[in-house]
């Protein structure tokens, strides 16, 4: 079953890709009405999504994955990305996406089951150091809000969004669990300190009001129609993504990804669910004003996922979500028009993530490398890091500290074979 799901997740995000309907890339998704209405050619937006995707895939994606032995959804949806902008147009390119798709979502699946097997199988295991890349990005994830703040806001604002998060963080470490009636309702940490920094976020920006008359509803009328008629293959999307999650097969992010790992299932719900709460203006802005959905929505599917804890209740709350988000666009389109604020923190928010991102994997790679081999391990990482960028940052910033882990990785085996090193003692 696993591989079923899998498979026809790869195959129809592929597909959905081909035909422009929804791309997973945040970045990606602007670019998409260049081409769809001909300003762009074909094999200009392949190279760009390419560009874009390739590099979070091989640096972001698959090491987080590693880590966890579970899916982080960036490493099949940047993947179907590629493979959708690659195919040919027409029916014959949505045949040949989708079993590309397909098999891609399965040799991933598959793949990285066989690459956990081989680092632990390794004369030196360095399964258990890759783990490491991913820890900074869980504890400091949360400061992404206040980030997004700083840039918007200025930083004064920013660093009152950043205190009110860190005193959310030590309260509920101090006081969680809470006992309410018989129960024991345990909170995590770093999922409080992101919905506090979102709560706001969300209070900065609603008190910019509009100066202007834009008016994103009416505005872009015929493309949120374009994604209206799409929404049945949209909802059926949602409902494989969310089944998947649910089988504890993909993860939306980093954090729950770790969450579901440790098997606290409801942490992991609530953090999705504040991130959720901050891809709205991201993902209702750019559909809207670009016609091409998101293949997982506004992300809402892996917190409803997450608190069924069951793939068919999951399936079914991930279809009505995605069919509800895309009819409730152009409410969101008016929403967003009444408070330009909340409209404009969209590319702040994808900034902030992307630079938190790019500190917190560098830190995680450091720390992996370091725990695989002491003092050289770090050495080599930020030696790597320093080289790339004087190189001209052939690979992007975010996945130069998982890529130099793995270097660490394969040199520790190599120096273990030939007897340049010796692994302590488990």
């Amino acid at each position: 079953m696993n591989i079923v799901v899998i498979a026809a997740i790869g195959a129809l995000a592929a597909i959905l890709a081909q035909k422009g309907i929804a791309v997973f890339n945040d970045g990606l998704r602007p670019i998409m009405p260049e081409y769809l209405e001909g300003r762009m050619t074909k094999a200009e937006l392949a190279a760009t999504s390419f560009a874009m995707s390739f590099g979070l895939v091989i640096g972001f994606g698959i090491p987080v994955s590693i880590g966890a032995a579970i899916l982080l959804v960036h490493s099949i949806l940047l993947g179907t990305d590629i493979i959708g902008t690659w195919s040919p147009e027409g029916n014959t390119g949505s045949i040949i996406a989708g079993v590309i798709g397909a098999v891609y979502g399965v040799g991933l699946l598959l793949g990285l089951q066989w690459i956990v097997t081989l680092f632990k199988s390794l004369p030196v295991n360095i399964f258990d150091a890759m783990g490491a890349v991913g820890t900074p990005v869980v504890l400091a994830f949360a400061a992404f809000p206040a980030l997004a703040v700083a840039l918007q806001h200025g930083i004064s604002n920013g660093i009152i969004t950043l205190s009110i998060s860190a005193l959310v963080r030590i309260l509920i470490v101090r006081f969680s669990p809470f006992a309410i009636g018989g129960a024991n309702i345990s909170l995590n940490p770093d999922g409080m300190a992101m919905l506090a920094g979102m709560i706001m976020l969300i209070i900065y920006g609603a008190q910019e009001k509009a100066t202007d008359d834009t008016n994103l509803a009416t505005l872009f009328t015929g493309r949120v129609a374009r994604i209206k008629k799409n929404v049945w293959i949209l909802a059926v999307m949602g409902a494989l993504v969310a089944a998947a999650t649910a089988m504890h097969l993909l993860a939306g992010d980093p954090i729950s990804l770790n969450l579901v790992k440790e098997t606290k299932y409801s942490d992991a719900a609530l953090t999705a669910l504040a991130r959720a709460i901050g891809f709205v203006p991201l993902v209702g802005t750019t559909a809207i004003s670009t016609g091409v959905y998101g293949p997982v929505g506004m992300t809402f599917i892996y917190a409803a996922a997450l608190f069924s804890n069951n793939p068919i209740i999951a399936a079914v709350l991930g279809f009505v979500i995605i069919f509800v988000e895309v009819y409730l666009l152009g409410g969101i389109a008016g929403f967003l028009d009444r408070f330009p604020g909340i409209r404009k923190s969209a590319d702040n928010i994808r900034t902030s993530m992307s630079q938190l991102l790019e500190i917190a994997l560098l830190v995680g790679g450091i720390n992996a490398g370091n725990t695989m081999m002491s003092g050289l391990g770090m050495f080599l990482v930020i030696g790597i890091y320093l080289l790339n960028e004087i190189a001209g940052r052939p690979i992007v910033r975010m996945a130069i500290g998982p890529v130099g882990a793995i270097i660490v990785g394969i040199l520790v085996n190599v120096l273990a074979v030939i007897g340049l090193y010796i692994p302590p003692a488990a």
